[in-house]
């Protein structure tokens, strides 16, 4: 088990936004994080990626807790955010050897996978780019490849698939379903339900901080619908409740 999250309260203030939260990431899976805006999926990522320490309960990466051994709970997390991060004043290579001076990875075989990945992104004659230089489209790709490069065993992406173009969301679902193959496990919010539909194996459905429903497609579904019919009827018990 790559992730686990057991009763996890927690938030930004006093008032908890997560109440009591479990649900885990096998190696080798892809978890979809499903709920409305407000549901508490970015708060939870936030916790996840060590951002947010629990009010209580425990989040485990690799059997560490944060607490406990930061350095090896973050070494072991690799994270692409809805909004790309980028120092305005680091080129794109700069940026990348940024992240293997952070993950103390081998140069020589990160530099191999970054530029398998920057050709595979169309950033490889951009290297001397600054940020400033890139459309939002591209700052995307920049997180993509920074991501991909490490060899972390969790993989936490909020919303990956705004900004890019088809054939780059292609891209990114074929390097999933490869990191997937080497025994990564990954943590994905989207609202792209049918794309969620397609490529996760699991799914955790949020509804106001709590895990309103998990499992596979086959799991949550009945009656021939589509995960789309779920997440509709959940909200809708919801703005009813």
């Amino acid at each position: 088990m790559i992730l686990e999250i057991n009763d996890l309260v927690g938030g930004y203030s006093r008032v908890p936004v997560l109440k009591k939260v479990s649900f885990n990431v096998e190696e080798g899976q892809l978890v979809g994080l499903i709920g409305l805006n407000g549901a508490g999926k970015s708060t939870t990522i936030n916790h996840v990626i060590g951002l947010l320490q629990p009010f209580s309960g425990a989040i485990k990466v690799g059997g560490k807790l944060l607490k406990e051994d930061a350095p090896a709970y973050k070494a072991q997390i690799a994270y692409i955010p809805e909004t790309p991060i980028l120092y305005d004043e680091l080129t794109l290579k700069e940026h990348l050897e940024l992240t293997i001076q952070a993950y103390q990875m081998d140069e020589q075989a990160a530099w191999k996978r970054a530029e398998r990945l920057l050709k595979l992104f169309r950033l490889d004659n951009k290297l001397d780019w600054f940020p400033v230089d890139f459309s939002k489209g591209m700052r995307q790709k920049v997180m993509i490849v920074a991501a991909f490069m490490t060899e972390a065993r969790l993989l936490v992406i909020d919303e990956p698939f705004y900004g890019l173009d088809p054939l780059a969301v292609h891209d990114l679902l074929d390097l999933i379903q490869e990191k997937k193959k080497q025994g990564v496990g990954i943590l994905m919010s989207t609202h792209v339900l049918e794309t969620a539909q397609r490529y996760c194996d699991r799914f955790v459905i949020l509804a106001d901080g709590r895990v309103k429903s998990q499992g596979s497609l086959a799991d949550l579904t009945k009656n021939g619908q589509n995960l789309d019919e779920v997440y509709l009827n959940l909200a809708r018990d919801e703005q009813h409740g």
